[in-house]
């Protein structure tokens, strides 16, 4: 049985979907597949990877992303 996730990484997937919500629907609105994707990959990814540190190394890198690619 898979154990449950800690109050960090609930935290921080709650926080990084909620922001990649936002640049999801500014991306498809602005028709900015960049944007769009980056919002996609935001909702997506803290259903892929497991730890608190991984969660919130990969959530900064892909909202530093927004501002920097």
């Amino acid at each position: 049985m898979p154990s449950l996730p800690s109050p960090e990484e609930l935290f921080a997937g709650i926080l990084f979907g909620s922001i990649g919500l936002v640049v999801f629907r500014q991306g498809r609105r602005q028709e900015n597949v960049r944007r769009w994707c980056i919002g996609l990959a935001l909702i997506l990814y803290p259903y892929l990877v497991s730890g608190s540190v991984l969660t919130w190394g990969v959530g900064l890198l892909l909202c530093l992303s927004l501002f920097f690619l």
